[in-house]
């Protein structure tokens, strides 16, 4: 059978599809009806909305890397809604139920799997939150519970019950918790842009913009500088510099986010199960890894380093968690940008400059709202700046008037 496979794979003519690929790159034009800076998953999902459901193709991605490569690469792959506003809780559910049925809407395998995530309460005060949370989850659509200790212990055996003398007294259960493949979800996004006329331009650097009047008439580029009808910001941890480009300020600090993931070993662990008390977050891959994750590194930095001082700390929780992964080889360690607001929510919609919108202000939560955001901020351009109420509350003019959506508790290993 190996060798049978080797043959295959090594025939001149390996069926493929013609179209799989993307297109070879080619020149910038002269104009574009919408610039959308940041080829990342939620660049490219805009661009792959604005394409199918509105009809506007003229459209260019412009990534100082490659595709996906940034923050969208540097995720956990963590997809959920358990969140703890109203408006929080009805943005990521409308994502949830979009990723869903992405395979189906690329004709392409984003390997999307339902796992549940279980958050552990350790004081009476966490689950009285984890109660309030619940009760937002269900009445907005969301399928969240409380759940007690021996429905913990039915759904994780080999859970500590007891980890570092913090006893797990409660969980919240939320079953639409998921993961799914993020470079799968940025390719397919990608793919279906590109097959209709978006042009991705990879290696292509924004340097500045030519604004006039308040409106932005060209953006500036390593490869030259071309017109636009608007502009659309995705760029994560970096929003704020390219804001500044722009001429505005943004509320917004950058930081590291690390996380890391061991050698492959027989499924034991299905849902995701995350500790704010301890600050950390564990899942299983599908091909048998162990992911860890937790908080923001404390101070703000544009360097994706990784470091021993994190790795220490976070696989000492892991292992509180779950004692007999202190066995386990480590693989790999990675490191994001998280671009933090103060409220640990998004900023979505317009700017200072009439004519610039934003996506920003992502945290660590950009890569579950991938799809909501390319289909409300292409709504948003479509209707040539008319804010979608789904995103209403997401304004940067929220930080002026004190009207702002607190998520601060709402990590799956609090920050």
């Amino acid at each position: 059978m190996p060798f049978s496979l080797l043959k295959y794979g090594l025939r001149d003519d390996y069926p493929f599809e013609k179209d799989a690929d993307l297109p070879k790159p080619t020149d910038l034009k002269r104009h574009y009806d919408v610039v959308i800076v940041g080829g990342g998953g939620h660049g490219v999902a805009t661009a792959y909305y604005l394409a199918k459901y509105h009809g506007i193709t003229n459209v260019a991605i412009l990534e100082k890397g490659y595709l996906g490569g940034g923050n969208t690469a540097r995720n956990t792959a963590v997809i959920r809604s358990n969140y703890l506003t109203p408006e929080g809780v009805k943005f990521y559910t409308e994502s949830v139920k979009l990723f869903k049925g992405l395979s189906n809407e690329f004709d392409f395998n984003i390997m999307y799997s339902r796992r549940g995530q279980l958050t552990l309460a350790h004081t009476d005060s966490a689950i009285r939150a984890f109660r309030q949370r619940a009760e937002i989850n269900r009445h907005f659509g969301g399928d969240t519970e409380l759940i007690d200790p021996q429905q913990i212990r039915e759904l994780v055996p080999t859970l500590n019950m007891n980890p570092g003398d913090l006893p797990v007294l409660a969980g919240l259960w939320h079953k639409d918790g998921a993961t799914a493949r993020h470079d799968a979800v940025a390719w397919g996004y990608a793919k279906g842009a590109t097959q209709r006329g978006v042009e991705l331009h990879q290696l292509t650097e924004v340097t500045g913009f030519e604004v006039e009047n308040n409106t932005v008439r060209a953006v500036k580029t390593n490869r030259g500088t071309v017109q636009c009808g608007c502009v659309v910001q995705a760029v994560a941890g970096h929003s704020s510099l390219l804001a500044a480009k722009a001429g505005f300020r943004m509320p917004i600090l950058t930081y590291p986010l690390q996380a890391m993931v061991t050698q492959p070993v027989k499924p034991f662990l299905n849902p995701l199960v995350s500790s704010p008390a301890l600050h950390c977050y564990v899942q299983q891959t599908g091909r048998g890894e162990l992911v860890f994750g937790g908080g923001s590194d404390p101070y703000p930095l544009y360097n994706t380093r990784s470091t021993l001082d994190l790795k220490e700390s976070l696989l000492a929780h892991a292992v509180e968690l779950f004692p007999f992964m202190a066995n386990l080889r480590l693989m790999r360690q990675w490191t994001g940008l998280t671009d933090m607001t103060s409220d640990y929510s998004p900023i979505m919609g317009l700017s200072p400059v009439d004519n610039y919108y934003l996506d920003a202000g992502w945290g660590t939560w950009g890569f579950k709202a991938t799809p909501i955001c390319g289909w409300t901020m292409a709504q948003l351009v479509a209707s040539g700046g008319k804010v979608p109420e789904l995103i209403e509350p997401f304004a940067m003019e929220r930080f002026r008037s004190f009207r702002q959506v607190n998520e601060m508790g709402a990590t799956a290993a609090s920050h």
